[in-house]
């Protein structure tokens, strides 16, 4: 019985393969490298010694999903195969609905047809919209104030529906906050295509001399010193939380739904300050405009999750920062140099 991770490349998505691996479980990979890189997938197998099923294939085309479906024998599916960045959903709304809603119910589609009872879901703090208070429980009341929260919104509803309509499924909705930090080997990490978008990418490569300064947006919120605060929770944390979701699932839970963060809120410049401590270097900064969609606050309870499923994030800010820092430092030009030595390596 095996476990298809979609968007299994990416960022979230090859930590928490590794995380499955080293479980000993059979993992099949669904990626289209749209925001992933094929040598995450070598950097694997370097990191766990065991090797997987990959198929390069976009969730949104069903038939050649089905052929996944068809060819392996999937127990669980975890979906992380989405567009996420909240700025450019704000641009290209039709495009993360068409995206995001469009290639889950593909997935949902075919679990009912292949009679696959276990699915986790990447969800998002997002879905929470303005929070009116911190920290952010489960029960809170939810809404979106940006396309890409609005798509795992509707996800979510379409998953509480379907959990109504039938009580042999067992899913797991999981929010998370703001993942960041990197393995510690250093062979994998955040590497996104294009400019970044989230917050740790652009520090670190200003910190390696790719980009000449941070933008900071926004430097009136009402937090302690004006800028945005999150819950930035390491990557491997978070990857670990997902085996603790699918050894829920397996005990034939229903439809459960977890907030997946540290419980503590960092603005943007103590998260500057602990990065620069990290590398040993400033990280030159400036103060721009607010980001269309993003709020002052927003960090999270984790008791549910500490509490049902046994899982609790171990790693502070400062581990964070230098997982980060070694992933980049040790990938200056992230995985480009390594896919162009081994195509040229291939192509000789």
């Amino acid at each position: 019985m095996s476990v298809l991770v979609t968007g299994g490349a990416g960022y979230i998505g090859s930590h928490t393969v590794i995380e499955l691996l080293e479980e000993g479980k059979e993992v099949v990979i669904v990626d289209n490298f749209s925001n992933s890189n094929p040598i995450v997938l070598d950097r694997i197998r370097e990191i766990t010694n065991e090797d997987f099923k990959f198929y390069k294939v976009d969730t949104t085309n069903s038939d050649e999903l089905e052929v996944v479906f068809k060819e392996n024998n999937i127990d669980s599916i975890i979906h992380f195969a989405a567009y996420k960045a909240v700025g450019e959903s704000v641009a290209k709304p039709l495009e993360y609905y068409t995206n995001n809603i469009g290639n889950t119910l593909n997935i949902l589609n075919l679990m009912r047809k292949y009679n696959v009872k276990n699915f986790v879901f990447s969800s998002s703090a997002t879905v929470y919209g303005d929070p009116h208070s911190c920290p952010i429980f489960e029960n809170f009341p939810l809404s979106a104030t940006n396309p890409y929260g609005a798509t795992k919104l509707m996800i979510e509803d379409m998953l509480r529906d379907i959990c109504k309509d039938n009580d042999s499924l067992n899913i797991a909705i999981l929010r998370y906050f703001n993942p960041i930090g990197a393995h510690i080997s250093g062979l994998i990490g955040e590497e996104p295509n294009g400019i970044p978008n989230n917050l740790m990418p652009y520090i670190t490569k200003v910190a390696v001399g790719k980009l000449k300064e941070l933008s900071v947006f926004g430097g009136d919120y009402n937090t302690h010193d004006g800028t945005g605060v999150r819950d930035y929770i390491h990557v491997v944390d978070l990857a670990r939380g997902h085996i603790k979701a699918l050894e829920k699932l397996n005990t034939n839970c229903g439809l459960v739904t977890y907030n997946l963060g540290t419980g503590n809120g960092y603005s943007v410049l103590d998260l500057i300050k602990a990065f620069s401590e990290a590398c040993g270097k400033e990280i030159p900064y400036k103060i721009v405009d607010r980001r269309p969609g993003d709020i002052a606050m927003c960090y999270a309870s984790t008791s549910n999750a500490n509490k049902e499923l046994g899982w609790k994030a171990e790693f502070g800010i400062k581990e964070m920062c230098e997982d980060s820092w070694r992933w980049q430092s040790n990938n200056p030009d992230g995985y480009t140099t390594a896919y162009i030595d081994e195509v040229t390596s291939v192509a000789e």
